[in-house]
């Protein structure tokens, strides 16, 4: 029994809880003056959380550590210069399409989601490089400035894509890949919804450092499981010692367990892929006026510690009519209340001390929920069933088989790619499973490290499949293809033109029928590209500018941005979501964009007119925004301001 407190609450500990929600990554462990251990702040890790700069501090406490771990935390908090650019020719459904392809290194992109998608993302799956020696990984150099990294590495290409091999010759092997994953773990945490969970592939060779850091970016409180793939059964023998391996892991964390509901899944269909797992689910299906059931359990109790002493409420007389089916109770009688109806008594009691068993469900509940019963006469007797609805329902293991790397193959090749133009990709089905047990009807599934686009194709198939509304938001750097692999066509130059070719295939395989049920499919994407600030650096010292140039600095938007560009950066500043709808309409002879039906309109017209700013405040949107340098004056600005103020008085105005 717990005592009363008798004291004030424990302030430190209900601070400690509200730092642990805000920074998991700064509550660790510490001792006590008993030697017991206790949770404590590193105010290390804390004072990093709140710095703009590298802060620190070598106190020795519980934690993964390795050389350039603050400079990666620094990483993930550092602000980018840049902007996503929307590339109409290689979208698909651009005005009307919910889903992302994001051309671009993932921890750029990764940032410039932060508001637009801040708590929004309720499925994260990611297949990073696995650090096997052999593999690429992105080289994240934060301590040199971008010139000088460039002419020390050599390593960029002229797409600025950041690629270096990791060997396990290097002396900071693990430490590499570590600080490469830690920042875009983060991030993508903030972009969780309270119930999203986030799961990543690995092997064995960082599979304990990984979990290492989502135990410290989600907090241990949140991991939920490490599933294990059966990827080959014929084995790998990647080493020269040891047994050949046959599986990878799935780690799943959430961004909140207590809001994270069973992983369910259908029983039929995992039973064909994976019998020896899942067993059963041979109930005869039957249907009545509430639709299909099957009838599993008896009502009654097998429990004899169950009885009319400890379970007194769930003791009673059920009474059934079979011809209109009405359903009645009574306490336990020997009498017979209803003449017309069947009486049915608690089943006898067998311990030897209580003369019966108590029922499942309550009095009450049997009688307003007697249509979720199921009364069958036998030759001992009227019996009472209890109906399941979720007829094909089960819960997700946390071991997989039956899906087999070499599915992977087979599904690009069943969209015309062959296996030599993509390396070991995941499985359709595997990411299906995970997206149909735990992506929720609208939720937005987001993969970083996109590769050949499993997860897109997987979203889709899903949602073929239930009639669902998942989106998918995709990342992938412009990941140079190797010009000596055998059938890439030429109109691919890196990896993410193909993946978005790939999604572009599967997403017309699925709408041709491909034997699914969803008749209206979204199967487009905005294709976005990471790329520089739309706005100019014009800071410049006295000495540096002569009074020849003065009139070149006033432009404040680099040259070559359209009006579409600039819109993705107001609303990436704005923290609107990218997918919003997007309408062109002509006011007084300017072009002006129109976002989700007025949540935002801009115009970006070089010569701001009071007649353009009249008709727009007509419309009372909730936001608008103007180039800086299409007012002649600070009057003009001022009197815009003013028709804002005086026509619709709600809406924030801006200017970029």
């Amino acid at each position: 029994m717990e005592k009363l407190r008798m004291t004030s609450p424990d302030l430190t500990e209900a601070n400690i809880d509200k730092l642990a929600d805000l920074f998991p990554t700064v509550v660790t462990e510490t001792l006590d003056d008993n030697g017991n251990p206790q949770r404590a702040v590193d105010f290390d890790l804390l004072r990093q959380e709140l710095s703009d700069h590298i802060v620190e501090g070598p106190q020795e406490r519980y934690r993964l550590d390795w050389p350039g771990k603050r400079a990666a935390a620094f990483a993930a908090n550092a602000p980018v210069a840049k902007t996503l650019r929307p590339v109409r020719e290689e979208s698909v459904d651009f005005d009307t399409t919910k889903n992302l392809f994001i051309e671009g290194d993932n921890l750029d992109a990764l940032k410039l989601l932060q508001e637009s998608y801040l708590g929004k993302v309720g499925f994260v799956y990611i297949d990073p490089p696995y650090n096997t020696g052999n593999d690429f990984i992105y080289d994240d150099d934060f301590a040199e400035s971008t010139e000088s990294f460039l002419n020390r590495s050599g390593q960029v290409d002229d797409e600025g894509v950041r690629l270096v091999a990791n060997t396990d010759a290097n002396g900071r092997y693990h430490s590499d890949w570590l600080s490469m994953i830690y920042p875009r773990v983060k991030l993508a945490r903030n972009l969780m919804t309270d119930d999203g969970v986030f799961f990543v592939s690995i092997d064995d060779h960082e599979y304990e450092n990984l979990k290492k850091i989502l135990d410290e970016v989600f907090g241990a409180q949140n991991f939920l499981n490490a599933f294990v793939w059966i990827s080959n059964l014929k084995g790998r023998q990647i080493s020269k010692s040891g047994a050949a391996g046959t599986k990878e892991y799935i780690l799943c964390y959430a961004r909140n367990a207590e809001f994270v509901s069973e992983f369910l899944v259908s029983g039929s269909e995992s039973k064909t892929i994976m019998p020896s797992i899942y067993k059963g689910f041979n109930y005869e299906i039957k249907s009545d006026a509430f639709g299909p059931y099957v009838t599993k359990n008896e009502l009654y109790n097998t429990n004899s510690a169950f009885n009319e002493e400890t379970r007194p409420n769930l003791v009673f007389d059920i009474y059934f009519n079979p011809h209109d089916r009405q359903v009645r109770t009574a306490p336990v009688s020997e009498s017979h209340k209803f003449p017309e109806f069947v009486k049915i008594s608690p089943h006898a009691n067998g311990d030897g001390v209580h003369k019966y068993h108590a029922f499942r469900w309550s009095a009450s509940k049997v009688e307003s929920e007697s249509q979720d019963l199921e009364f069958v006469e036998t030759t001992s007797g009227w019996r009472v069933y209890t109906k399941v609805r979720n007829v094909d329902s089960t819960s997700l293991k946390d071991l997989i088989m039956g899906i087999s790397t070499t599915q992977g193959t087979k599904d690009i090749e069943q969209i015309g790619f062959t296996s030599s133009q993509f390396s070991y990709p995941k499985p359709v089905s595997l990411i299906q499973l995970l997206i149909a047990a735990a992506a929720p009807e609208d939720a937005i599934v987001l993969d970083y490290f996109a590769g050949s686009g499993t997860a897109a194709h997987a979203t889709l198939a899903q949602n073929a499949k239930d009639g669902q509304k998942r989106k998918f938001i995709l990342v992938q750097l412009p990941e140079q293809i190797d010009t000596a692999v055998k059938g890439v066509p030429a109109e691919f130059e890196h990896l993410a033109d193909m993946a978005s070719e790939r999604v572009r295939r599967a997403a017309n395989q699925l709408s041709d029928g491909g034997g699914f049920v969803a008749s209206e499919l979204d199967g487009g994407f905005r294709y976005l590209r990471v790329d520089s600030s739309n706005k100019v650096d014009v800071l410049r010292s006295p000495e540096e500018t002569a009074q020849l140039q003065i009139g070149n600095l006033e432009g404040s938007i680099r040259s070559g941005r359209s009006g579409e560009d600039l819109l993705f950066q107001v609303l990436l500043d704005w923290g609107l979501e990218l997918s919003l709808s997007i309408t062109r309409d002509d006011v007084d002879g300017h072009e002006v964009f129109v976002v989700d039906d007025g949540a935002l309109i801009a115009c970006f017209t070089e010569s701001m007119t009071p007649e353009v700013a009249r008709a727009i405040a007509e419309r009372g949107p909730l936001r608008v925004v103007f180039r800086d340098d299409a007012f002649g004056s600070d009057a003009a600005r001022i009197n815009t301001e003013q028709i804002f103020r005086e026509l619709s008085p709600s809406t924030e105005v801006r200017a970029i």
